[in-house]
């Protein structure tokens, strides 16, 4: 199987689809690792196709429906689903959102934001460790983009997560497609926000398009994963490697998919970032 920490550094990871499947099988493209989204492989559907690719790629595994923020606890049947693709895959990494989806037994089809509260944080650290136990190893908190803003959330977001790595062990996945869209919505000063993450903690980094709705009086923007990565997202991204220039790189793309060579330019326009980036490194140095 493919190390993670020797491919991961130097190349960009994509988000496995199922319209590359057969393309990823047969042209084995060069890729830092892939990532999967592990609600799409709970039942026996394309284990064979995971275990043919794993030989040649590292993996990173994404969760979406784990609901990290529930007041009700953590579904012990979907998390041992979740644990059981873990021990099968053995990924290298495995995120989820700092959200919550799912109340009184029912998910919703969406990422939820909360306010950021001490409650909160006890509700979410408390979560964050039975997961962690179940599947023995930490896993990365993801920052969500959110189109509602609550009144009485006390605890800067990059707190927030700060809190939960403190608390909890867990490393962070900076989304920073989510943080523009956020800053742009709401006013987020993204780059104080950056900077206000704890860097050791931060592992991976995720890259993604979004849209931008109309409405009236002006537009709001919505991280839909469907167009190539922007440029003022591009412009932070040079800023975050140089941050955190442990994390691993991942191209998200999860609607209107294109095909698998456009994906893969994206990954190639992120490797050539990060390695002007630690040539520019090095010289300042020298």
């Amino acid at each position: 199987m493919a190390s993670f920490s020797d491919i991961a550094l130097h190349k960009a990871g994509i988000g496995l689809r199922q319209p590359h499947w057969k393309a990823m099988m047969a042209e084995r493209p060069a890729s830092g690792f892939l990532e999967i989204h592990a609600e799409n492989f709970l039942g026996a559907g394309g284990q064979d196709i995971l275990d043919d690719l794993r030989r040649d790629y590292a993996f990173s595994l994404h969760a979406v429906g784990l609901s990290l923020a529930s007041a009700d606890g953590i579904d012990d049947a979907h998390l041992d689903r979740v644990a059981a693709l873990v021990d099968r895959l053995e990924p290298a990494l495995v995120s989820e959102h700092l959200c919550w989806s799912r109340l009184e037994g029912a998910y919703f089809n969406d990422l939820m934001p909360f306010p950021y509260t001490e409650q909160a944080l006890a509700v979410v650290a408390g979560n964050v460790r039975k997961i962690q136990n179940r599947i023995r190893r930490p896993i990365l908190i993801e920052n969500i983009s959110a189109y509602v803003q609550f009144k009485d959330s006390p605890i800067p977001e990059a707190e927030f997560m700060t809190a939960l790595v403190v608390q909890t062990g867990c490393g962070i996945l900076c989304d920073l497609n989510n943080a523009y869209v956020n800053q742009v919505n709401h006013g987020l000063d993204v780059r104080k926000w950056l900077r206000s993450l704890p860097a050791y903690a931060v592992q991976e980094i995720h890259l993604a398009g979004h849209c931008i709705n109309k409405i009236e009086g002006g537009e709001i923007l919505i991280d839909d994963h469907g167009s190539p990565v922007t440029g003022p997202v591009w412009d932070l991204y040079a800023e975050a490697i140089k941050r955190f220039p442990l994390a691993a790189t991942l191209i998200e793309w999860d609607t209107h998919i294109p095909a698998l060579a456009t994906l893969l330019g994206e990954a190639a326009k992120a490797d050539h970032l990060r390695i002007g980036s630690l040539k520019g490194s090095h010289a300042a140095v020298a």
